[in-house]
């Protein structure tokens, strides 16, 4: 008996997929540098059981498991190596429970995060991790990632949401970690040990996240500034000043001249503009007014051409809708390359002018957007993927970008991952002890090198 005919026995017919034309969609991510091989097939699994068997017939046939959730990810974290199964966890998309009086939830990893969000809004209640490709990645792809999202500067990334995990191990067995209660020091924080993982440890089959109080409306702030200089300097005066935005944004002028052209609109920057910041509180009432003021004050007096405050819901999305469609809008000049590197605060001005020179060195459009409130930027080099040097002049520039965060304090990815893309840059940042750890962890789960192997180091 194969694998696959194993598997569908086990699983049903309907949960394999060995025809090459269709698991050939299912080889690589949205990261374009990164390799991939060809799966020998992929598995949907419905079920936590239906995850087991995948996982105790791959380990007996000797053939390694690559979970994926949407493909939305930017590392490779989740492409195939050839002769894998592809475990894919899309059917896996049921919100299981939602607990208002403990404010959580518990969920399978299919479920969409803008699904979960709009679901548990019915209740007065709050899922802040928001990805930009919230309205299709995954609850699950965001775990495996530690993904962040436009709202960190206030809520933190995902890890600062999941209370607790279960996971199918190399072993077959269920572990489950973490706890539904507000506080919880009994051991390890096996946890956070899986998230952010990318797969490499065990396949994550169900998530039991923290819920906040639904935010009141929020307000919005944009600035418009002469200079990358400034934009950086009133970053750091709103975070000295102790304001803490529910989201603080930054787009260059390459961002904003994409965006305008795509959605057929003028942001109000004017054409001397060289940064953008767009500020918005959820704190309501008086209180959201007044932390935009100080804003405002501290965006004019760092030299913004223009500092503009509404409370218009609709003019209010109207403006983050044009920062969520930043990599979009590049589209139309070429294929982009998003990279993710994550410095301090004060050193946000020195990376967005790092990439200008990067893009003049290297001749290609560089745009740089981020999320200015914890200093997670991403450089998105655009390039012409039918020419053989656009494309080797891209990875070069993407490289740079990295060396460039690294030489300011920063780290390699803030919210992305390593993956595949960024296995070397993981061993430059952390060192020969941090990579020694990592691999006993590694073996020490995953002794046969079942999960993932080749991603992450």
């Amino acid at each position: 008996m194969t694998l696959a005919e194993r598997l569908r026995a086990e699983l049903g017919a309907d949960a394999v997929i060995t025809d090459p034309d269709v698991t050939s969609s299912y080889e690589h991510d949205m990261m374009p540098l990164a390799p991939h091989g060809s799966p020998l097939l992929v598995v949907l699994p419905g079920s936590t059981e239906d995850v087991v068997k995948t996982v105790l017939a791959c380990g007996e046939f000797g053939v390694p498991i690559v979970p994926r959730g949407a493909g939305s990810g930017l590392s490779g974290a989740a492409n195939a190596i050839d002769g894998c199964v592809m475990l894919v966890t899309s059917r896996m998309k049921e919100i299981l429970e939602v607990d208002p009086d403990n404010r959580l939830a518990v969920v399978q990893p299919g479920v969409v995060n803008l699904d979960f969000r709009d679901a548990v809004e019915k209740h007065g209640l709050f899922y802040p991790p928001d990805p930009s490709s919230y309205d299709w990645c995954t609850i699950g792809g965001n775990v495996s990632t530690n993904a962040g999202g436009l709202c960190c500067v206030k809520y933190g990334v995902t890890t600062d949401s999941v209370l607790g995990l279960e996971v199918v191990l190399a072993s077959g067995e269920v572990l489950r970690t973490g706890r539904r209660t507000v506080k919880g020091v009994a051991g390890y924080d096996l946890t956070k040990l899986f998230i952010g993982s990318e797969g490499t440890l065990g396949v994550i089959t169900e998530i039991t996240v923290a819920l906040r109080p639904l935010p009141q409306v929020p307000g919005t702030t944009i600035a418009a500034f002469p200079t990358i200089e400034a934009a950086g300097a009133a970053v750091s005066q709103i975070v000295r000043e102790g304001l803490v935005p529910s989201l603080m944004e930054i787009m260059d002028a390459a961002s904003i001249q994409a965006v305008e052209e795509y959605l057929k609109t003028e942001l109000g920057a004017g054409k001397g503009c060289a940064a953008l910041l767009l500020c918005q509180s959820d704190a309501g009432g008086e209180a959201a007014r007044h932390e935009l003021e100080v804003i405002e004050q501290v965006c004019r007096g760092q030299g913004a051409d223009l500092a503009y405050t509404t409370h218009d819901l609709s003019e209010g999305q109207m403006l983050l809708r044009a920062r969520r469609a930043v990599l979009t809008a590049l589209e139309v000049y070429g294929t982009w390359l998003t990279d993710d590197v994550c410095v301090p605060r004060t050193r946000i001005a020195e990376l967005m002018s790092g990439c200008e020179r990067i893009s003049r060195e290297v001749g290609l459009r560089i745009a740089v957007v981020g999320h200015a409130g914890d200093g997670n930027m991403h450089p998105t080099i655009v390039y012409d993927a039918s020419s053989e040097d656009e494309f080797a002049r891209a990875r070069k520039a993407f490289d740079e970008i990295l060396e460039v965060g690294l030489a300011l304090g920063g780290t390699i990815t803030g919210e992305h991952g390593v993956g595949k893309i960024k296995r070397d840059w993981l061993a430059r940042e952390i060192g020969p002890v941090g990579m020694k750890v990592h691999r006993a962890i590694k073996n020490s789960l995953d002794p046969g090198n079942l999960f993932n192997p080749g991603s992450m180091f």
